[in-house]
Formats: structure tokens, C-alpha cells, sequence
């Protein structure tokens, strides 16, 4: 199971980053744990400065938007 972090303050961007990844998750049938951070100092400690940003088993892969479709996919299937 892959552990995936969505760092973020809790905005719309935020939210919808966690809503698509778990939807395309479970469209694909990959089992995943997905955990919205809201804690500045752990979004710092990633060294995030813009969000959302995904960390997929604790390496940050994405930051600033909501990720595209094919990059989810890409990364879930690795």
C-alpha cells in the first residue's frame, strides 16, 4: 500500500488534490492510504513553499497545483 501526503492549509486546491487521487486510486484498483497534512511546521519540514504538494512514500513528487490525471496514474503505478 502506498502511503501519499497531501501537504496544504486545507484549501480548495488542497482538497481536491486528495478527492482525485483517491478517485483515480480506486478507478485503478491500487490500494492507498491518503492523509491530508495541514501542519505548517510538517508542510515546512518537506520544504514545501507552495501547495498542494503530494509526497508519495515521504518524497515530494508534486507541489503548486492540482496534479494532472496521467501524472496520478504514473505515479500509482510505480
Amino acid at each position: 500500500m502506498k502511503e501519499i501526503k497531501v501537504l496544504g492549509t486545507g484549501c480548495a486546491k488542497c482538497t481536491k488534490t486528495v478527492e482525485v487521487i483517491t478517485k483515480i486510486a480506486n478507478e485503478l484498483n491500487i490500494d492507498v492510504h491518503v492523509v491530508k497534512e495541514t501542519d505548517l511546521e510538517v508542510i515546512m519540514g518537506y520544504g514545501v513553499m507552495s501547495t498542494p504538494a503530494v509526497i508519495i512514500d515521504e518524497i515530494n513528487v508534486h507541489s503548486g497545483s492540482i496534479p494532472h490525471r496521467e501524472h496520478i496514474e504514473s505515479w500509482l503505478r510505480k
